[in-house]
């Protein structure tokens, strides 16, 4: 049996869930229109700017942490240009943390959602062309309607990532109690402290989290084999 959580790790899940719902929400935004065009373009920038958002698949999240880090400290480009705009410096804050995570989890939702446009094909946009609807009212009545197994895919694993993040989370927001501190952190200040009890709750809270996950996937990967003609 799990031991009950503290009030601070109570806490630092609250400050999780946020995290992540927010950046689902930014992900999905940015992530959609990225793999439109991934998925539409036959431009010479396609290969370089897919391997450019795959990037975080492959980079260790402490490098990629680390350059963030800089850009985003006091004398990073975009440091000096947050401070220019009144916004302070946004490392070791909650905004800070909110850019790291869309970056780290740009592929998991863009290559779900531009497998989904490329499975459609172009029929769909064909048939809608002639009944003269208009490429804007054929990409939102159609072709997100077709692709919305690709998009739910997209913002449960960009949910479920930014959950389990640590190294980009650390090196950007170090561990501030109740501003950034998440559950991977706060397990870490466990381990730290030999509070092996306390992290034991925490980290099998996330083992059961990740098993749902991958269910809900499964059954998804599952309904949409079955729907198929």
């Amino acid at each position: 049996m799990m031991p009950p959580l503290t009030d601070e790790a109570w806490q630092a899940v609250l400050l999780t869930v946020r995290l992540a719902s927010w950046a689902t929400a930014v992900l999905l935004l940015v992530a959609t229109p990225l793999a439109w065009w991934l998925s539409q373009t036959r431009s010479p920038w396609k290969a370089p700017l897919s391997a450019l958002l795959t990037l975080p698949l492959v980079l260790p999240p402490s490098v990629l942490g680390f350059y963030l880090l800089v850009a985003l400290g006091p004398h990073g480009p975009l440091g000096q240009l947050t401070q220019l705009l009144g916004w302070g410096v946004l490392s070791f804050t909650f905004t800070g943390l909110l850019i790291g995570s869309v970056i780290f989890s740009l592929p998991f939702a863009v290559q779900p959602i531009q497998h989904a446009f490329e499975a459609m094909g172009s029929r769909p946009l064909e048939v809608a062309a002639t009944l003269r609807a208009s490429p804007i009212d054929a990409f939102f009545s159609v072709a997100l309607l077709q692709a919305r197994g690709g998009l739910l895919t997209a913002a449960i694993l960009s949910f479920a990532h930014t959950v389990g993040e640590f190294g980009v989370v650390l090196m950007i927001g170090g561990n501030i109690p109740g501003q950034t501190r998440v559950i991977s952190t706060q397990i870490y200040g466990h381990v730290e402290a030999m509070e092996y009890t306390q992290a034991h709750g925490l980290a099998g809270g996330m083992v059961l989290f990740s098993f749902l996950v991958l269910l809900c996937l499964a059954l998804l990967k599952n309904r949409n084999v079955r729907v198929l003609p």
